[in-house]
Formats: C-alpha cells, structure tokens, sequence
C-alpha cells in the first residue's frame, strides 16, 4: 500500500525507483525490437512450429535460428512482465494524468502486438500486414520513453532556468603587480614560434571531429561495397574527407572569431587570440578546400558534390544562419554530420541508396541527443557568446526533455538501420547495450543536474555512436565474408 511519505506502492517507494522502472521498461521494449528485427532478418520464426511455446519442426534449421527464436519469446516473457508492473504501479501510483494514459496506452498495444506475433507465427508473415508487429513496438517504445521524459520532467524539472544576462567572460590577465599581460603569452623562440603555428594550423582543422565523422563515412562505404571494398576507395574517401573537415573546420574559427573572444572554452582558438592572421586562414581553408575536391574528384562526381555541400553547409547555412539565429540549430545542423554516411555510400556507387539514407538519419537524429549535453554544460558561455541555444533559450529542464525524446528517435533509427541494411546479431547486441548506457546516463542527468553529469552523458553518446559504426564495420566486413 502507498503511503504518505511514499507516493508509489513497495518495493518501488520513490520517484526514482519510478523512473528506473520506466527506463528498465523502456529498455526492454528496445531490446525486444532489436531481438525480433534480427528474426525477422535471419527468418528465425521458422525454426518455431508452434506458439506460445516453440518446438522445433522435424528437419530443424541451424541450431543459431533456433535460438534467436527462443531468445525472442522469452524476451517478448519478461518484457510482457516489465511493461504491466509499470501500468500497475502507474495506476496506484501518483503519477500525473498525461503519464499514466501514456503507459496505459502502451500496455494495451503490448497485448496487440502480442497477438499480432502469435497470429504471424501459426499462419505466417502473410496472414499479417507486413512490418505490423515491427510498427507497433516502435509505437510501444516511443510512447514508454514519453512517459519516462514527461515523467521526469515534473519530478526534476524546473519552472525558470533560462539565461536572460549572462555573466561577461572576463580572462585573467592581471599579473601579480596589477599590470596587464597577454592570457596566451607567445614564444620569442623561432623554432618553438613555428611549432606553435603549426599546431594552431592543425588546431583550426577541429581534428577532434574527424575520427567520428571518418568512422561514419566508412561505415557508409562498408553497407555499400561488404568485402569488395577496395584500399584505393577508402583512402580517399576518408582522406578527402578529413580535408573537407579540415576547411569547414577553419572557415568556422575565422566566421566565430569575435564571438570566440567572449567564451572561456573558445578564448584560447588561433584566430580569437590572433595568433593566425584572418588572410591566412582563409587562405588555408580554401586550400583545404581544393584539395578536398580534388581527392574525391579522383573517386567520382557525386562524391566530389556532396563534399562541397558538406563544407558549405557547415560553413555557411550551420555557422553564419543556424547558430546564432534559432534554437533548432543543432536539430537542423545535425545534416552536416550525416552527409558523411552519404559520401561513404556515393563513393563505392555513384548513387546514393536507402541503407545509407537510413545512417544518415540516425546520425542526424543522434547529433541533438548529443550536443545537447554539451550545451548544458557550457550554457553560461553560449549565452556569453549570444547564442540561442536550448538551455539558454528554454533552459535546462526542456533540454534534458529533449535529450530523451531524441535519444529515442535514435534507437527507432537504429531498429530501422537494421532492417534496411540486413544488420546481424553483433549489432543488435551492440545497439542495445550502448543505447542502454547512453539512456541511462541521460537519466541519471536529469536527477543529478551537474556538469559532471553532462559530461558523462555527452561520452556516452560518444561512445554509443562510435560502437554502433564499429559494429557496422565488422558486421558488414568481417562477418559477412564468413557466410562465403
């Protein structure tokens, strides 16, 4: 029975008992999409002849489809028992009316989808509209996930924690005997002047950026070529690529320089503490540039456009229009990172295909669920800097709102991903485990509220990326030449 001092029935007690229920719940729903996409791929069911329970038929398939089978019925077990705790600790418990609808709703479309997969499995896929069963758990995931989000908003959310007047950026630049000196004081030496510049140089290409995006560029070029992926095509894709990100990376410190100047974590850039003249790092950036082209133009055309549409969109459309303009910036910026996937994918085909669209948008649906940690982390400095960014406009609670509602685009872009491209198990196991952490660390965001806490969830989308595009790699390069 609840209690006055506990609004929810033992054992859960607490709202954030609540919450992690909601998230365990969520997680399973997720876990189950990803089991049955992989069924449904390897064509698994037919190992079963029966339902509820799964016998095998008597020349039974490979002893892996009987397994994945089991797997996906016992999972659908336990995640059947999940999702009506959390309805029946949503209907005893005090929860808002929004929220408790939300997870209702759900459980009612558990029980469809239940029977939706029960009815596939005696008469088979044809008795059922195709991607039905697949639909409504994306339903049922999306609509657990808005609870959780609506859910922890009322809990840890607050009514006004937007920035109206930042605070100035001011440097140290007081020496002990009250005179001004420089913040970044230059060496008199030539040779340690010359190593300076030279890191400045490499420091306006954003290397930090290139591994991910590389590693996006190759994970489009494997779903496209497999095993017959050449030296030759990876080179210089990824080559042409790096000097693509090099030159947005270099027109995007000289357009932000003044603006720079006013943010802690932006002082220290070449062309804020103008180390580098702005002549010459225009003149950089349009060597990059050309050489860029010139490394894909060795590829193919297609290649060759979507690398100068990358640079321009960057540079141009995200760095002058969308960043200091609206608050969807980073939703709409998000573009430039996915081209990458696209680029790989031209580059074996001299088209581009639907599994790499399908990439695309999980790259893009990926990139707000990830800088939006970042942007609550460095809020007073964006507001410094004047841009609208979401927790400097709408402020904190609705960015920890947002982050989940784009974490769970993600995970319904992976669960597509997966279909489209004929994704295997490693992935499916890759994808749950990491978009697991990557949830979860976003929940534990929104209770603990630190900069800290950010920070572990923007490395968490980092390392859930980049785990699910080496996933891609082996699952499209490794695995798939083992089937031959």
């Amino acid at each position: 029975m609840a209690t006055a001092s506990s609004p929810f029935p033992r054992p859960i007690g607490t709202r954030q008992r609540f919450s992690a229920l909601l998230a365990a719940t969520a997680l399973g729903v997720y876990l189950l999409l990803i089991i049955g996409a992989t069924t449904s791929l390897t064509d698994a069911a037919s190992a079963c002849s029966t339902w509820p329970t799964c016998h095998a038929p008597t020349d039974p398939l490979s002893q892996t489809e009987l397994a994945i089978a089991w797997g996906h019925r016992l999972a659908a077990v336990l995640v059947g028992i999940l999702v009506a705790v959390t309805a029946i600790t949503a209907v005893i418990g005090d929860v808002s009316r929004r929220v408790r609808g939300t997870i209702l709703a759900g459980t009612v479309l558990y029980v469809v989808q239940v029977g939706v997969g029960g009815v596939t499995a005696i008469a088979g896929p044809a008795a059922i509209a195709p991607g039905l069963h697949l639909g409504l758990g994306l339903v049922i995931f999306t609509l657990i996930v808005l609870a959780l989000a609506w859910d922890l908003e009322l809990a840890t959310g607050s009514e006004n924690d937007t920035i109206d007047d930042p605070e100035p950026y001011e440097p140290d630049t007081a020496a002990g005997d009250g005179t001004a000196v420089a913040s970044h004081p230059l060496p008199t030496g030539g040779l340690a002047r010359a190593r300076l510049t030279a890191f400045a140089y490499f420091k306006m290409m954003k290397p930090r950026l290139m591994w991910l995006l590389c590693l996006v560029a190759a994970a489009g070029m494997a779903l496209a070529a497999g095993p017959e992926l050449t030296p030759q095509v990876i080179v210089a894709t990824l080559g042409g690529g790096v000097l693509a990100i090099g030159a947005s990376g270099t027109y995007n410190h000289v357009l932000e320089r003044d603006v720079d100047q006013k943010m802690s974590r932006t002082a220290d850039r070449p062309l804020a503490n103008e180390l580098i003249p702005v002549r010459n790092a225009l003149a950089f950036g349009g060597l990059l540039t050309v050489a860029s082209l010139g490394v894909f133009l060795t590829i193919n055309l297609l290649a060759a456009a979507l690398g100068l549409a990358a640079i321009i969109f960057y540079s141009v459309v995200y760095t002058l229009l969308l960043k200091p303009n609206t608050v969807q910036n980073t939703v709409i910026g998000g573009l430039a990172g996915a081209l990458p996937a696209l680029i790989g994918w031209a580059a074996v085909t001299n088209e581009i295909g639907l599994p790499a669209l399908a990439l695309a948008g999980v790259i893009f649906l990926w990139t707000p669920a990830h800088f939006y940690n970042l942007a609550l982390a460095y809020k007073d400095d964006y507001a410094r800097g004047g841009f609208p960014m979401m927790p400097v406009v709408r402020g904190e609670t609705t960015t920890r709102k947002h982050i989940l509602y784009y974490i769970a685009a993600t995970l319904v872009g992976t669960v597509a991903l997966a279909w489209i491209a004929d994704l295997g198990v490693l992935y499916a196991a890759t994808v749950s485990i990491f978009g697991g952490i990557f949830l979860w660390a976003a929940i534990v965001l929104h209770f603990e509220q630190t900069e800290d806490a950010a920070f572990r969830s923007f490395h968490a989308s980092n390392a859930f990326l980049g785990a699910v595009l080496v996933a891609i790699l082996v699952d499209a390069l490794v695995l798939s030449v083992s089937l031959f």
